[in-house]
């Protein structure tokens, strides 16, 4: 790491001399006194660049903007610590990021939440399903999806796109699919499954589509970051950030009945609309799909983990996505 040496040479002033402890203590520096009677008193005064930024001399700029100042009754000189002593004193050292910077040392940066965010906002999309009634077009339900290939293939909850009737299910209506850069398409459900909640939107585009990663749930515990992104309430492109609560909260639990499933609990903000969309991992991968909330209550949000997701998908593959289904 690149250090600062700061060096005051003085005879006499007792308030400049704590002003310099009392800097070097504050900011963890290290700082070195000698106060042999047969030399000239000096005070050196190491501070992390972690640091220097962010302290000032009173009445003058931060340590970086200036090779000499006079502090208090002491002349103020700085000197560059050789880079490569700099390094091996150093080496290891947790290191400060800024705009967006991925730390070396392993810890997150301010802007961890927004990296991963940015990352998959262009491939989550929001899927409004229409229907025409006497003549008078509703929208029946609004949900979100992710974009997982470029040949259109979506990701999305199936009880916002699909209806049962009996054994058998049918498309809500038509589905009008907005992309973040404003894109619309019309989309076309190719596979559903109501017992596990997931469905295939597909949509033709001859330009690009942008396209979502998908991580690993297995690796998620309880306390990571995760952020979910979608439409709540008609409000597109909003993203809410939280920690896992659970990583295994079973379908009993929930008072659900039929087949067992497994859910990831986390504290995110959902709400209706939200439904279908992703939630994302620190490195912008998905890693569940957002399905429910309790309603009578704050910061109780389940998503489908994407591994369970991943296998109803080849499952699907293997059905040709062709078909819709209402039984595993």
């Amino acid at each position: 790491m690149d250090h600062f040496l700061r060096k005051a040479s003085f005879s006499s002033g007792s308030k400049s001399i704590v002003r310099i402890i009392a800097i070097g203590a504050a900011s963890a520096g290290l700082l070195y006194l000698n106060n042999n009677p047969d030399s000239k008193a000096t005070v050196k005064l190491s501070i992390p660049t972690i640091l220097r930024e962010h302290l000032a001399f009173q009445g003058h700029p931060s340590f970086v903007s200036s090779d000499h100042w006079q502090f208090g009754k002491f002349p103020l000189f700085l000197s560059r610590v050789d880079p490569a002593l700099a390094g091996d004193v150093a080496k290891g050292a947790p290191v400060a990021v800024g705009d967006g910077g991925k730390p070396s040392c392993g810890c997150l940066g301010r802007d961890f939440i927004a990296n991963a965010a940015a990352k998959i906002a262009p491939a989550v999309v929001n899927l409004s399903v229409q229907q025409d009634l006497n003549g008078f077009t509703t929208v029946r339900s609004m949900c979100s999806g992710t974009i997982i290939d470029a040949d259109g293939t979506i990701l999305t909850c199936a009880h916002g796109v699909v209806d049962s009737q009996g054994r058998q299910l049918t498309t809500k209506g038509k589905i009008d699919v907005t992309l973040q850069d404003g894109r619309t398409f019309e989309g076309t459900v190719v596979n559903s499954d109501l017992h596990s909640d997931i469905a295939i939107v597909k949509i033709k585009s001859k330009t690009p589509l942008p396209t979502a990663k998908l991580g690993s749930s297995s690796k998620l515990r309880p306390g990571d970051w995760v952020i979910a992104m979608g439409t709540p309430l008609s409000l597109q492109n909003t993203v809410t950030a939280g920690i896992v609560s659970c990583v295994d909260r079973k379908s009993s639990d929930l008072g659900l009945g039929g087949m067992r499933r497994e859910y990831l609990q986390t504290d995110c903000a959902i709400n209706a609309g939200n439904s279908g969309g992703p939630l994302v991992n620190i490195d912008g991968e998905i890693v569940g799909v957002n399905i429910m909330k309790v309603a009578a209550a704050d910061g109780l949000s389940f998503s489908i983990p994407i591994d369970s997701v991943s296998k109803i998908i080849e499952h699907f593959k293997k059905s040709g996505y062709n078909y819709i289904s209402l039984w595993n």
